[in-house]
């Protein structure tokens, strides 16, 4: 693959590839519910821990 077509037109066939292999084991795409993403998870978590911490100390 030396050219952007050839790039994309394998990434073309491997997206499809994956979609089959997902359908053949009952899997739809279009039916799986998105993930959070990880560091907005981690953000969230973050904060909650601060807010856990000072609550603590004010109760000191």
């Amino acid at each position: 693959m030396n050219t952007e077509v050839e790039i994309s037109n394998e990434h073309i066939t491997n997206n499809e590839a994956v979609r089959e292999t997902l359908i053949s084991r009952g899997i739809i795409p279009e039916n799986v519910k998105p993930e959070d993403d990880i560091k907005k998870i981690e953000r969230k978590l973050n904060t909650q821990t601060k807010k856990a911490l000072d609550s603590k100390d004010k109760l000191q």
